[in-house]
C-alpha cells in the first residue's frame, strides 16, 4: 500500500480541475463541499484529513467547518474502511423477514460486529436503519449497491465472490490500511452537553463560563432584583474581573 500522504499532492493536482468545475456549478462555492468530499472519498476510500484541508482551502472555509459537515453524514468515513462496506438493514420490514438471523450469520461468518472491520481489511460491517426497500426484505447494501431477499446461502456466495475478487460490485479504493473500527468516538463532555475544559472555572463575565463561573448568576440576580423593566436591546456588557466585585455592587444597592 502506497504512502497516501506523500501521494496526496499528486491526487489533488489530478482532481483540482474537477473540483473547480463542481464549484462553478453553484452560486455559493460552499455548496460544492459535499460533491468535492464525495470525489476525494471515491479515490482514497475515506475522507482523509488532507482531503478536508484541501476542500477547506478551495472553498475558503475553515477546516473545522469542513470536518463538522463530514462528521454529520454517516456515508463519509473519517477513518479507513474495508474494500467492501456491508450494510444490513435492521428496519421493521427486514426484521420481521429474518434480518436478525441474517445479521447474526454475518457476524459469525466474518468474526466481527457492528462498525468493525476484518483484520485483512476486506470487509467493514454495519447494521443500519431502513434502506427503503421494504418490498424485498431482508435487504442490504454493498458499497451502496442493493442486495435483496437475503438468505444464508446468498451471504455465503457473496462473501466467497468478494474474497475471490469476482463479485459484481467493485471494491472501494483503499489507500490506508483500516483499523478494527472506523467509528470516531465523540468527546464525552460535548456529547453530554458539558463545557470543554477550557471553559471551566472561569470568572470573567465576558467569558461564557463553565461549571465554576458564578459571575453570570450574580449578575442575573442583580437584574431580577432591580425595580425596572428593560425597554430594548443593548450591546453593552458589564466588564468586571471578579464575581466579588459584582457582589459588592449588589450589597451597595441593598443599602440604598
Amino acid at each position: 500500500m502506497s504512502d497516501r500522504r506523500a501521494d496526496f499532492p499528486a491526487l489533488l493536482a489530478e482532481l483540482k480541475p474537477e473540483c473547480d468545475a463542481l464549484i462553478a456549478q453553484y452560486e455559493q462555492p460552499r455548496s460544492a463541499l459535499l460533491p468535492i468530499i464525495h470525489l476525494f472519498q471515491s479515490r482514497e476510500g475515506y475522507t482523509s484529513p488532507e482531503a478536508m484541508r484541501a476542500a477547506a482551502a478551495m472553498l475558503d472555509l475553515t477546516p473545522a467547518v469542513v470536518e463538522s459537515t463530514v462528521s454529520f453524514y454517516t456515508l463519509f468515513f473519517r477513518r479507513p474502511v474495508g474494500k467492501y462496506v456491508l450494510q444490513v438493514c435492521r428496519g421493521l420490514s427486514c426484521s420481521i423477514s429474518g434480518a436478525n438471523d441474517i445479521m447474526a450469520y454475518f457476524r459469525e461468518k466474518l468474526g466481527i460486529g457492528h462498525l468493525q472491520t476484518t483484520q485483512d481489511g476486506l470487509f467493514s460491517y454495519e447494521e443500519v436503519e431502513c434502506l427503503a426497500a421494504c418490498d424485498k426484505p431482508a435487504c442490504m447494501q454493498v458499497n451502496l449497491e442493493f442486495v435483496y431477499s437475503l438468505t444464508p446461502a446468498i451471504v455465503d456466495e457473496m462473501i466467497a465472490a468478494m474474497r475471490a475478487g469476482t463479485y459484481a460490485t467493485a471494491p472501494m479504493a483503499q489507500t490506508d490500511a483500516p483499523g478494527k473500527t472506523w467509528q470516531v468516538d465523540q468527546n464525552d463532555e460535548v456529547s453530554t452537553g458539558g463545557k470543554s475544559k477550557g471553559a471551566r472555572d472561569v470568572s470573567d463575565p465576558d467569558n461564557a463560563g463553565g461549571l465554576g463561573d458564578k459571575a453570570g448568576v450574580i449578575m442575573l440576580d442583580r437584574i431580577v432584583d432591580r425595580d425596572f423593566a428593560f425597554r430594548g436591546r443593548t450591546s453593552e456588557r458589564v466588564v468586571l474581573e471578579e464575581p466579588a466585585q459584582i457582589k459588592e455592587l449588589v450589597n451597595e444597592d441593598a443599602h440604598h
